[in-house]
């Protein structure tokens, strides 16, 4: 995740006004496939540690691991006694990694859209300065 936010620091820099509406939505559409990407190999890790200690198949490990990480739950599947405690922990580093997650997209759409919109206002401001004056169109007709 961290690799994940230096990358967008980078591409989020003072230029994004130059990105335009299409290129700003293939970054976040990018962006939030690599955050689905490590939210997977999280469920992934934890599953192999289910796996390795816990339960002997992989498609239960891999059930369990999801199950516990989204929060949904399941009585199909059960640690031993000694491990229960892990499901608990796994759905709040679940929860938070959710909640991590969408602050960060949410972060970047502001940047985004503020960058727009900084962009659009020097434009504005511009555009208004070469504009010529009524003063000086009365000044220009009467020479």
């Amino acid at each position: 995740m961290a690799a994940l936010i230096g990358s967008v620091r980078t591409s989020l820099g003072p230029g994004t006004h130059k990105l335009g509406p299409l290129r700003s939505a293939v970054l976040m559409v990018r962006f939030t496939a690599a955050i689905i990407a490590l939210q997977v190999l999280q469920i992934l890790m934890w599953a192999s540690f289910y796996r390795w200690l816990c339960l002997p198949l992989w498609e239960s490990a891999f059930y369990f691991s999801t199950a516990s990480y989204t929060t949904v739950g399941s009585g199909n599947v059960v640690l031993p006694q000694m491990w229960r405690i892990l499901g608990p922990v796994e759905r709040l580093v679940g929860v938070l990694m959710c909640g991590l997650s969408a602050s960060f997209l949410f972060t970047m759409v502001t940047r985004l859209v503020e960058g727009e919109v900084r962009f659009a206002s020097q434009l504005t401001r511009l555009v208004t300065q070469l504009r010529p004056t009524p003063k000086d169109s009365t000044l220009s007709a009467l020479r």
